[in-house]
């Protein structure tokens, strides 16, 4: 498994074209990699940080989405229009540990 920590904070120019390009690329994501990632969990802090947690269950999945064509066009226009700032950090996972009934543990369910 698979852990990636997406950091970011979206510029001014993120308006609805990257609200829109961000709901495509997910439906991309489950076109390309059918049930992985795992599951996906996004907070944002008062200040505007952005963390996005998501679990890739196996490296071929995660290496498909990293070298599709639209995802890399959504990289480029992230990067250079929608991102004031982003850190991306790829780790793969060596131990897991879960307890408790509090959270909710089901795959990612996309609208």
């Amino acid at each position: 498994m698979f852990i990636i920590v997406f950091r970011s904070r979206l510029s001014p120019n993120a308006g609805e074209e990257y609200l829109a390009a961000d709901k495509a690329m997910w439906e991309r994501v489950r076109d390309i990699t059918s049930d992985d990632p795992q599951d996906f969990l996004e907070y944002t802090s008062d200040d505007g940080e952005r963390l996005a947690i998501i679990r890739w269950r196996n490296a071929e999945t995660l290496e498909k989405w990293r070298r599709d064509e639209a995802h890399l066009a959504a990289k480029r226009m992230g990067r250079e229009k929608w991102y004031s700032y982003y850190e991306i950090v790829v780790a793969e996972v060596v131990r897991t540990s879960t307890g408790g009934t509090t959270v909710d543990t089901s795959p990612l369910q996309l609208d």
